[in-house]
């Protein structure tokens, strides 16, 4: 066949052809039909690498009633989670040979509305909410009524669907870990108040601490940014009673280390700290920091994981897939002063 022949980009009726097979039995095989032959599915695939043909999924959409497309809302941030939440989508719907269209909005319901009705009018087979929905939920979940959602915030009005850490879990660990060193108790740096894990992270702590008989100080809370954590540790750090502080993010965590720092606070000799997420960045910073690992990456790949199951079984159930975290001890933390 000629150059100028597929000048236009070769057509499946050109892969037929090479192959001397039916244009039919050409989609059979693009499709995974089972009734095919081994020898003519391999010959039919090995024209469509030489020609480098490739499928047009709109008319694939108009045929199979599927885009293979998977939409993801995610918010406007340059975020460490959100940005490793997305790689991990991406490489979960790679592997199960989805493409991603992804939307971006801000925390507003109109803005979260709106970005989930354009992934829907796109033709998407289903949708992943990496935000928080606030008050949302309710619209979004009528929008999402008769499409595959899965959600790895967990806001309350749809948290059948989530795929995620246990932040409860999170939380509970890292403040016994504290407790567990003597510290009479731990203060807490928690994150934006209509963040579900922050809230979560937030109830969490307070309960431990009332189980173990502590008193439970007042929360401060940050906005997920290391400019945040350094506020709230300047703040932290010119109390004396402060002796440990568990902050809801590693990347508010840096945040407060160098206002401790600044402070003359040494870390962990005056005041232990423990963060949450296990970035790369923590097995680094100064003093190396103690975190609960929860892997942003294995999130995306698992929500992907049930959405395709959900797009193709849709009578499945939804029930919360949640993981336990783990603690990983590092330097930051110790021991209370004797002085305390």
């Amino acid at each position: 066949m000629s150059e100028q022949q597929f000048s236009r980009g070769p057509a499946m009726r050109d892969v037929a052809a090479a192959a001397g097979v039916s244009a039919q039995t050409v989609s059979r095989v693009l499709n995974d039909h089972p009734n095919v032959q081994e020898s003519t599915r391999r010959r039919v695939l090995a024209v469509v690498e030489d020609l480098g043909y490739r499928r047009n999924n709109t008319a694939r959409a108009l045929v199979t009633g599927r885009s293979k497309t998977i939409g993801v809302l995610t918010l406007a941030t340059n975020n460490y989670s959100r940005s490793s939440l997305a790689l991990g989508v991406e490489l979960g719907a790679r592997e199960a040979g989805y493409t991603v269209n992804s939307v971006t909005s801000s925390l507003s319901v109109q803005g979260l509305t709106d970005a989930v009705s354009r992934l829907v009018f796109q033709g998407v087979d289903g949708i992943i909410i990496a935000a928080p929905l606030q008050d949302a939920a309710e619209q979004i979940g009528k929008i999402t009524a008769r499409i595959p959602t899965v959600n790895t915030d967990g806001s309350s009005n749809m948290g059948d669907g989530k795929v995620g850490v246990d932040q409860d879990i999170a939380a509970v660990m890292a403040t016994k870990h504290l407790l567990e060193l003597g510290h009479k108790t731990v203060w807490h740096v928690a994150g934006p108040a209509e963040w579900s894990d922050a809230a979560s992270r937030l109830t969490s702590w307070r309960r431990t601490l009332k189980e173990a008989g502590c008193e439970v100080p007042p929360e401060l809370h940050g906005d997920w940014s290391p400019e945040s954590g350094y506020q709230n540790g300047l703040i932290l750090g010119r109390m004396p009673e402060v002796t440990a502080i568990l902050v809801a993010s590693d990347e508010m965590a840096f945040g407060v280390l160098r206002a401790l720092n600044e402070l003359g606070r040494r870390v962990p000799e005056d005041v232990s700290v423990v963060g949450i997420d296990d970035i790369d960045l923590a097995a680094f910073s100064n003093p190396p920091l103690t975190t609960i690992r929860q892997s942003f990456e294995d999130t995306g790949r698992r929500a992907v994981q049930r959405l395709v199951a959900q797009i193709a079984h849709p009578e499945l159930a939804r029930t919360p897939d949640l993981v336990a975290p783990t603690l990983v001890v590092r330097a930051s933390t110790a021991p209370p002063p004797a002085a305390a």
